[in-house]
């Protein structure tokens, strides 16, 4: 059997920022050309039997460019389809999803057009086309050539080596991408003890250890002080995620002033692109509490050990983190999607440590009245926090791990 080459396709402008580019028919930067045209001699060089590309165009400019002929596009060959990552950068990605690993956690859906592609789905391609280069082999002399794209050659690697598939299911309800990929491995792992899937075994959500590690109380007037609040008042940690939630923020908007007024501060996370002109730090001349708008937030366990109460979504991070450090959470799950938001947050929600609050019903007349009705009662608050103690697993991170080297060895 001769050699089989891969050639991942010069760079690209999406490429050269991080951007995920699955099925956008992007061209290649004047770099991406120059790249492809140093292959040359190493084309050159071997007697190519067949070449495979795939349709995209900065996949078939790069053959071009690096000499190849009688090129037969594949189909199979495109790139990952990102689904509603396409676009987004691994960075953006994890702000919402700490943690997150294409191979293992999947993709977000997106449009019809492009649904994305769960890694068992790219497998199957990955088989396809390795069942036609085994054809070239027996056919033709010389070396088989496939150019294609990044992460598309990765899993074409591991299936043609055989590699294992470890599988961790960040939310309650599995989405579609983990469904299918948990059916190709025994290897699966959920943070989540009420998640479906088959071969599941429940480990918790791998976790930072300026988290799990976290002592609220003893980082409480440092990291209070850290974000310009009054030391000593009570305050409302709000975050919507990463992005922000408008129905929370607008919320949040209409409500803090008379928050404010009762000796209550805020921390308000509102996401990068909704610190605008109008959200502006302020302080109360007579209660001294303190409204802080911020855009992000990078060391979230700051944020935890400042607050005494939090409003936000209940995302698998949010809802483990929070349970992790013993704060108390009022959810309001996204309402849109699967519903796992509100799965997620049950586990809290039963064990006594949180409040479940519809979006509709995350109005700033709620705001300003229960919340100040919650911390006038701080012996709840105080119960809410302990019955919080054991609900997250704090190893997840060390089990995880250790899992993922018994596998590869």
């Amino acid at each position: 059997m001769g050699d089989l080459f891969l050639v991942r396709h010069g760079e690209t402008e999406w490429s050269r920022s991080g951007r995920h580019t699955g099925l956008t028919d992007v061209p290649l930067t004047e770099r991406g050309r120059e790249e492809a045209r140093r292959l040359v001699p190493l084309i050159r060089s071997h007697r190519i039997g067949a070449a495979f590309v795939s349709p995209l165009q900065r996949a078939r400019e790069t053959a071009e460019l690096i000499g190849l002929h009688d090129l037969r596009v594949d189909v199979d060959l495109q790139e990952w389809d990102y689904g509603g990552y396409e676009g987004v950068t691994t960075v953006e990605i994890q702000r919402e999803r700490p943690g997150w690993f294409l191979f293992s956690d999947g993709v977000a859906p997106g449009p019809p057009d492009h649904p994305g592609e769960n890694p068992g789905q790219v497998g199957e391609r990955a088989d396809r086309v390795l069942a036609k280069v085994d054809a070239a082999h027996a056919n033709t002399e010389g070396c088989v050539v496939l150019v294609a794209h990044g992460h598309f050659l990765r899993v074409l690697t591991a299936r043609r080596l055989g590699l294992p598939i470890v599988i961790h299911e960040q939310n309650v309800l599995p989405g579609l991408a983990n469904k299918l990929a948990a059916r190709l491995t025994s290897h699966v792992f959920t943070s989540f003890p009420r998640t479906s899937l088959p071969h599941a075994q429940c480990i918790g959500l791998p976790i930072r250890h300026a988290i799990t590690d976290l002592d609220r109380t003893a980082l409480r007037r440092e990291s209070r002080a850290g974000f310009d609040l009054h030391p000593d008042l009570p305050t409302l940690l709000v975050s919507g995620g990463s992005q922000g939630a408008l129905r929370i923020n607008t919320a949040v908007a209409g409500a803090w002033p008379e928050l404010l007024a009762g000796g209550i501060q805020v921390l308000h996370i509102l996401g990068p692109k909704n610190l605008v002109p109008g959200f502006e730090r302020t302080t109360d001349e007579r209660t001294g509490a303190v409204y802080q708008p911020l855009a992000y937030v990078e060391q979230m366990e700051r944020a935890y050990a400042a607050a005494d109460l939090m409003l936000g979504r209940s995302g698998a991070s949010t809802v483990l983190e929070t349970a992790a450090v013993g704060l108390p959470v009022v959810f309001v799950p996204y309402p849109v999607g699967n519903g796992e938001q509100a799965l997620n947050a049950e586990l809290v929600v039963n064990a006594g440590g949180g409040i479940m609050l519809a979006d509709a019903d995350c109005t700033a007349v709620w705001v300003a009245q229960e919340i100040p009705a919650l911390f006038a009662h701080p012996d709840r608050l105080a119960g809410m926090s302990n019955a919080l103690a054991g609900v997250a697993r704090l190893d997840a991170a060390t089990v995880l791990a250790s899992r993922v080297l018994e596998v590869i060895r």
